[in-house]
């Protein structure tokens, strides 16, 4: 049975799922997704057998520890108060200092209450992005992680480069969602997200990617930008255009209707 996703995460494709859902079926034998983020594609489909997969280590940590332990950090999220005091001491914290439990408590609450679900690090690794709880809802419930844990029990996690996951695991007959970052070539994305960004030589591999993807006898289906570069890039696939609201901005009044892709090998 499908839940919702754990994490607010920036870019995420929580209004089009509808569309993306069209694309699945349970005839595939498992569900890849390289860029995890909050997986809120893999929560809406409640596959069998999956991987999840995603270059941030605490992100995949926490989903590591939701499956492991729920309860235990449902009760260290029951004693953080909603406060940007709070929010201040945890983002001050160093994750390796914390124990594995504390370590997962602390990226779900830094990511309930940060802005916009952003996650951006400073050059000495450090996650600095403000404290910004008007809309951003409540931590998630101990039976919400309960079911999290349990949808979890299906996936392997994985911590590492896209290409790599793709190239070491994807078999025939799997079905492979892609949501990269977007590699715009645009400073302000540099700004938003920090020095490793996604950047137009990754979008080169990816495209290397899908050729192999298919070549496996997979499924393929990607979410990007409606934009120059990805055009360019992924020419030789199937693509439609869709319109949806770009939230980066994080200011109702500024978020505006935006054309994005989905790319198939169907």
């Amino acid at each position: 049975m499908h839940t919702k996703p754990l994490f607010r995460w920036a870019g995420s494709k929580a209004k089009i799922l509808p569309k993306l859902e069209a694309f699945w079926s349970p005839k595939y034998a498992r569900y890849v997704e390289p860029f995890a983020g909050s997986a809120s594609l893999y929560f809406r489909l409640a596959p069998n057998m999956a991987i999840l997969n995603d270059i941030n280590t605490e992100l995949i940590h926490s989903y590591k520890y939701v499956r492991q332990q729920p309860e235990a950090i449902s009760d260290g999220l029951r004693r953080l108060t909603k406060s940007k005091k709070t929010y201040l001491r945890l983002r001050g914290l160093r994750a390796a200092d914390l124990n594995k439990i504390d370590r997962a408590a602390r990226f779900i609450y830094l990511n309930r209450y940060c802005f916009n679900g952003l996650y951006r690090t400073n050059s000495r690794g450090q996650f600095n992005v403000p404290y910004a709880p008007e809309g951003s809802g409540r931590l998630p419930s101990k039976k919400r992680l309960l079911a999290a844990a349990k949808m979890l029990t299906g996936a392997k996690l994985f911590s590492k480069d896209f290409e790599d996951v793709i190239e070491t695991y994807v078999g025939e007959n799997d079905f492979v969602y892609l949501d990269p970052p977007y590699a715009v070539e645009n400073r302000r994305v540099f700004r938003q997200y920090g020095p490793q960004v996604f950047g137009t030589s990754d979008l080169k591999r990816l495209a290397k990617c899908l050729s192999l993807i298919d070549s496996r006898g997979s499924v393929f289906v990607l979410s990007y930008a409606y934009c120059r570069e990805g055009l360019d890039s992924f020419a030789k696939w199937n693509c439609s255009r869709i319109y949806t609201q770009r939230n980066i901005s994080g200011f109702a009044r500024n978020r505006r209707r935006a054309a994005e892709m989905i790319v198939t090998n169907l």
